[in-house]
């Protein structure tokens, strides 16, 4: 007889059982945080305690299977992270992420050649196709110093570094909104003028150049929110305060290219003075804001803004959001009940549960801004303080949620400014 027999189970002459599908079956249950997969194996993965990087083989032929079964059910709290060792994935090269976060899932993938690299054969892995890698720089831009509003910018570099001012471009405001589009590119919107509520935009390229104003398109607001999602660069501009000061939960989408769309009905709570991060795969999450609330809205990876979640932790407006780690998210800071400017902080889980409040660290204050940088850090940068002077330091935030204690200032001092993460390279 010829050929190759994978697996003789029963070891006795005569009697030859071969692996379902060809695969030979890891008879050791993965529970460790990282594996090295071969091709033509099966593996049961457990992540009931951690998160399991997965690192496949750096070289593959077409038609070469691999079958990964979550164990224990657990994938939708500690997903897995696919590192496709320099092959591509779904036609994306390594440096895109790909992670599953589905519980109960099986990911069953096959080597189509170099173009497309691996491929899911499974159904479910359309919710969790490659993400965009993080990105790596930030930039801050905006607010108002004392009585004067301002364009300034200071771009921040991928250690955290706050560069000095640089002169900005676009009309001045303060209250507006800004994220991350395109994957490596960022957006400010909307604002307040000192004595005008604006639509307008402006676009910065992944150099971190801002783009002159963009005639806005939907309800004219400040005290806005935005956020990113989805796998192919979307985002969106949402909640706020119009021209008649009325509090609204209108939706503006920002498709790939940074064009905004036309007012969508919200969910959730009219309100503004909120903050928003990125999380998990592709999603997003609103919270806090007007009157105190702890009220939280969730961003699915289609952009559909849900309805209102009892939050939790101090209630407060004019705080700041980012994300940070591997999914996860951090809000902190901004103004309490009883004029109390706080450094409390609230962690968000990959699955988008918003923990307790945590002691905090540096200076309370209120009208912060925040963003990723770094690939997987945050900072909080200036606000103003219960005197009403504004400040100008920085907060970094560690890969595992950790805020720092107050970095003298760089940037002019100010509040109501806003931040985004651009740029995929370092």
């Amino acid at each position: 007889m010829s050929g190759i027999v994978q697996n003789n189970t029963v070891r006795s002459s005569g009697t030859i059982a071969v692996a379902a599908g060809g695969l030979n079956w890891d008879s050791a249950v993965i529970t460790a945080s990282t594996l090295t997969a071969e091709a033509s194996k099966g593996y049961f993965i457990n992540t009931t305690s951690n998160i399991c990087t997965i690192t496949l083989p750096s070289a593959a032929e077409v038609g070469d299977q691999i079958v990964f079964v979550d164990y224990a059910r657990t994938w939708g709290t500690y997903k897995i992270v696919i590192d496709s060792n320099g092959l591509n994935y779904q036609g994306q090269d390594d440096t895109y992420v790909v992670e599953y976060a589905t519980s109960g899932e099986t990911l069953d993938i096959v080597y189509s050649g170099a173009s497309k690299g691996w491929i899911p054969q499974n159904d479910d892995v359309v919710v969790d196709a490659p993400s965009p890698p993080p990105t790596q720089k930030a930039i801050i831009g905006y607010g108002r110093v004392g009585n004067t509003f301002v364009n300034t910018k200071n771009l921040v570099n991928s250690s955290g570094v706050v560069a000095a001012d640089a002169t900005g471009v676009g009309t001045a405001r303060r209250s507006l909104g800004a994220t991350a589009y395109g994957g490596d590119k960022a957006i400010f919107g909307y604002g307040l003028d000192g004595s005008n509520r604006l639509s307008m935009t402006n676009l910065v390229n992944n150099s971190g150049v801002v783009g002159s104003d963009v005639s806005g398109v939907g309800t004219a607001r400040s005290g806005i929110a935005a956020v990113a999602y989805g796998s192919t660069g979307q985002a969106m501009f949402a909640y706020g305060e119009n021209a008649s000061s009325t509090l609204v939960n209108t939706v503006n989408l920002v498709n790939s290219s940074g064009v905004v769309a036309s007012n969508s009905s919200g969910a959730g709570t009219a309100r503004a003075s909120l903050a928003s991060a990125a999380y998990g795969v592709g999603l997003g999450i609103f919270a806090y804001g007007s009157s105190n609330t702890t009220k939280t809205n969730l961003v699915t990876n289609q952009g559909v803004v849900g309805s209102d979640n009892t939050g939790a932790g101090t209630g407060r407006g004019s705080l700041g959001g980012a994300s940070y780690g591997t999914g996860l998210a951090l809000f902190a800071y901004g103004e309490a009940a009883g004029s109390n400017f706080t450094n409390v902080s609230n962690k968000v889980s990959f699955t988008g549960v918003v923990a307790s409040d945590t002691t905090g660290v540096g200076t309370g204050r209120s009208a912060v801004s925040a963003s990723n940088y770094g690939g997987d850090k945050a900072f909080f940068f200036g606000g103003e303080l219960a005197n009403g002077n504004n400040v100008g330091m920085t907060n970094l935030v560690s890969n595992t949620g950790v805020v720092a204690a107050d970095v003298s200032a760089v940037a002019t001092a100010r509040e109501s400014s806003a931040a985004a993460g651009y740029s995929y390279s370092a």
